[in-house]
């Protein structure tokens, strides 16, 4: 299962096949034999030969090619097995920074350098300013196929990302960050068992929402409103996850206990990412000053680099770094106890003050029920710009158009022509809400949007919601359902295609 073999169909390219691996979490057993467990780190070395007209890239610190097509690879630093990662396929490169490439398949090779050149260096520099030295030498991305079914996986020295980032305006560069922190928060300090996660995750979130108030004013990410307004997405996604389980479910804690011969990939949800924030924000909360709480953070990197540790040893080291919390005894303050955080299900004790981002939400909410009226009041619609919202503006724009829908007839089409910004985007954001909100005002002029992006990539997180969508819709909804599937199955992922065939009761 960790191996995945593409035809050359679910390739961008349609001419050659392709191979990856996804370790994360224990599926690296399958390819190699291992220790499969986060709690134990290593070096290796792997020698690769591949066919002719083939490149083979893994997650390595040097890497050289000899005759014969054959690669030869090094990572010196000791990682967890869950971290190598291994591609074959036409692919090439192009330098974006002093330690930076991209990779990908020659027909996206431009778009991916367009995108990236010079953005990466930007983060890197960031990253070291807030963290301390990046370790891992060089920072590549590749670009995988469109089948790929990940947003991004932070394979040292080489990440893996979807496709879909690649929006040809910038718009979606700054989820990079994510995977940049993982650098340091993930694959230098690592969770010790799967069931701790949010050690990987809660850190990462919380420090890649921090870097946007230390970008120079050339770079992307314009200070502490939009941040607020990236969290409030994310908080939303976990007020979805807890209705659907219900918030006492036992997936919903920091500490979650796997049972032996349970697949760590089967307890993912929103918990340890949104709920982890939310805990790694009430610590630097309990400290009340951000220079402080950055201190610690470069303190705890370097006091467990290259180590697999738990959440006892993360708050151990917090208490002893900052004696003054320790002798006041906020490990247990009534509500708020460490021991609550990790152990009781449910939603954040604490959530972090996310007011700043209602200067960009306030204006988006307002727009939303204008376009939810009976009657459209289009000189007060026509009033409000949105040419200059960014990506995340309009994602909650979006979402609060989705939470009112059904629209009142013609509402939908009437936007639709308005706000070509939004119905004709290239990016995945916005295009996967768009063919939401068409799905939920069953708008049959505009399937062939839904039809098109289904039917140019295969991520998980886009794919899913849209055929669940199709699925609890109309005859016609559900007629698009089993034509785009039958279509587009044989360049999915063998695991969407089994959650796919769940949602259509193909099983």
């Amino acid at each position: 299962p960790q191996v995945c073999w593409l035809a050359p169909e679910q390739t961008a390219g349609k001419q050659k096949p392709y191979l990856y691996t996804q370790g994360q979490a224990v599926l690296n057993r399958s390819f190699f034999p291992c220790f499969d467990t986060p709690s134990v780190k290593f070096t290796y070395s792997a020698t690769v030969k591949v066919p002719e007209g083939f490149t083979a890239v893994m997650s390595a610190t040097s890497w050289e090619k000899q005759k014969d097509n054959t690669f030869i690879f090094k990572m010196s630093q000791p990682i967890p097995s869950y971290l190598i990662a291994l591609a074959v396929g036409d692919i090439v490169s192009a330098d974006v920074g002093p330690r930076s490439r991209v990779w990908a398949e020659p027909c996206l090779i431009e778009a991916a350098k367009k995108e990236y050149d010079g953005v990466i260096e930007e983060f890197l520099t960031v990253g070291e300013k807030l963290f301390g030295p990046y370790v891992w030498g060089r920072y590549d991305i590749l670009f995988m196929p469109p089948s790929f079914p990940f947003g991004g996986m932070e394979n040292p020295c080489l990440t893996f990302l979807t496709p879909c980032l690649l929006a040809g305006d910038r718009s979606l560069v700054d989820v990079v960050i994510h995977e940049i922190s993982h650098s340091w928060f993930g694959n230098l300090v690592t969770n010790a068992t799967w069931g701790e996660f949010w050690l990987n995750e809660g850190f990462t979130i919380t420090q890649g929402s921090g870097w946007d108030l230390q970008m120079p004013p050339a770079c992307l990410c314009p200070g502490s409103a939009y941040t607020c307004l990236e969290a409030a997405t994310g908080r939303a996604l976990l007020r979805q996850h807890m209705d659907n389980t219900g918030e006492d479910h036992p997936l919903n804690k920091l500490r979650v206990i796997i049972e032996p011969g349970v697949n760590p990939d089967d307890t993912y949800n929103e918990t340890p990412y949104e709920k982890g924030y939310c805990f790694v924000s009430y610590l630097a909360h309990l400290v009340g000053d951000q220079s402080k709480f950055d201190a610690f953070l470069q303190a705890y990197v370097n006091h467990f680099k290259f180590q697999s540790i738990t959440a006892d040893d993360t708050l151990s080291f917090f208490l002893e770094y900052f004696p003054e919390l320790k002798a006041k005894g906020v490990d247990s303050i009534p509500g708020f106890e460490f021991d609550r955080w990790l152990n009781v299900p449910g939603w954040p004790p604490y959530l972090p003050d996310l007011s700043p981002g209602e200067q960009l939400m306030k204006p988006a909410d307002e727009l939303a029920e204008l376009w939810a009226a009976d009657g459209l009041n289009m000189e007060a619609i026509e009033a409000v710009d949105i040419m200059a919202w960014r990506t995340y503006q309009l994602v909650y724009f979006l979402d609060q158009i989705l939470q009112k829908s059904p629209l009142p007839a013609g509402n939908v089409e009437r936007l639709s022509k308005m706000y070509p910004k939004i119905s004709k985007a290239q990016n995945a954001e916005l295009r996967l809400r768009w063919c939401q909100i068409i799905l939920k005002n069953n708008l049959e002029t505009e399937y062939s949007k839904v039809k098109d992006f289904l039917h140019s990539q295969g991520k998980q997180k886009y794919t899913l919601p849209l055929y669940r969508a199709m699925w609890g819709g109309s005859e016609s909804a559900r007629a698009l359902a089993m034509e785009t599937f039958s279509a587009t199955a044989p360049q999915l992922h063998i695991n969407v295609q089994n959650y796919v065939k769940k949602i259509l009761g193909l099983e």
